[in-house]
């Protein structure tokens, strides 16, 4: 069996099912496959239920041992993961899981990484003062002014202060977290559509609980819009609150995810043709996909902190009376 489809836990009649492997969640952290042997890392698969309480495995306990696959044969303590790795009960009964897979984990490890630069920033700031900044501060510093002057100052205006913490904060877990995803063994943090729309639901709490009246009256009694004309905008205006956050998570989600298919579909080549043209093509243009991915990995955290701003902006603007005139 080769490496690939080994890693995928299928066989070698399916030489492209590592690709959905590695893009989607899963409750262990799979690193690499040697012949026969399997590096992962088990997770902890945490659940509660109304009658069980709160109860701690690790993924290990759902597998078979050798292959490292799933299924309800390898059920444990009432539960079982199937192929797709979801989490079910034996019985049916209900229960919320509450485990931490390899997107959560990887989620983790962006924020420590986040944290540690931060506080190394803070640091040397706190040691030298307003001297030329050293190690993270270098790096941050450039890139906060450019959020705070290019981003936050331009979308907001003089109220931008009280919104840059959020908007630095979207920059770098976006940006780090897309980075970290092209890692090798890393897992596909930002091409999953949960984080995406968690990162979106929060901008739009951020911008409707700081709209100002300016704001809900363009949404609810557009200015400078004849009466009869309402019955059409303002439902249009409603579903516009929502339909703004839904682009930012799509968004996000497609750019990414599409960019680790491609990369993965030029690697499934090599296994497909199984020919030596074929592996020296294949990873050239892996290599020319990874440096572009390197690029759209910071133009996605760009953007998608600019579009908030800018939803954030138009919120809280003030409004002269004649600028519907």
């Amino acid at each position: 069996m080769n490496p690939v489809t080994a890693m995928a836990g299928g066989d070698d009649s399916d030489k492209t099912g590592f690709i959905m492997h590695h893009i989607k969640d899963s409750y262990e952290w799979h690193f690499a496959t040697f012949g026969d042997t399997h590096l992962t890392l088990p997770l902890p698969v945490i659940i509660y239920s109304s009658d069980k309480g709160l109860q701690f495995f690790s993924s290990s306990n759902f597998q078979d041992p050798v292959t490292h696959k799933f299924g309800e044969a390898f059920a444990h303590e009432g539960y079982f993961i199937d192929e797709h790795e979801h989490l079910f009960s034996v019985d049916g009964s209900s229960f919320v899981d509450l485990s931490i897979t390899k997107n959560v984990a990887m989620m983790f490890l962006v924020l420590i990484v986040m944290i540690s630069f931060v506080l190394s920033a803070a640091s040397n700031y706190k040691k030298n003062g307003v001297a030329a900044p050293k190690g993270a501060a270098a790096l941050l510093e450039p890139i906060v002014v450019f959020v705070r002057d290019e981003i936050a100052y331009k979308a907001i205006g003089p109220k931008y202060k009280k919104f840059l913490p959020y908007l630095l904060t979207l920059f770098f877990f976006i940006w780090i977290g897309n980075l970290m995803g092209l890692m090798p063994g890393a897992a596909n943090l930002t091409g999953n559509i949960a984080v995406t729309m968690t990162l979106a639901v929060l901008t739009f709490i951020v911008v409707n609980t700081n709209g100002n009246k300016d704001y809900w009256k363009h949404v609810f009694m557009t200015p400078g819009v004849p009466v009869p004309l309402l019955l059409v905008i303002v439902p249009v205006e409603i579903i516009g609150l929502f339909t703004k956050p839904f682009a930012l998570m799509v968004r996000l989600f497609v750019a990414i995810t599409a960019g680790h298919i491609v990369i993965l579909a030029f690697i499934a080549l090599v296994f497909i043709f199984e020919s030596y043209a074929i592996g020296v093509v294949s990873t050239l243009m892996v290599t020319f996909l990874n440096v572009i991915e390197l690029l759209v990995a910071t133009i996605q955290a760009y953007v998608f902190t600019l579009f908030s701003a800018m939803y954030i902006g138009g919120a809280v603007a003030e409004h002269a009376h004649d600028d519907h005139h």
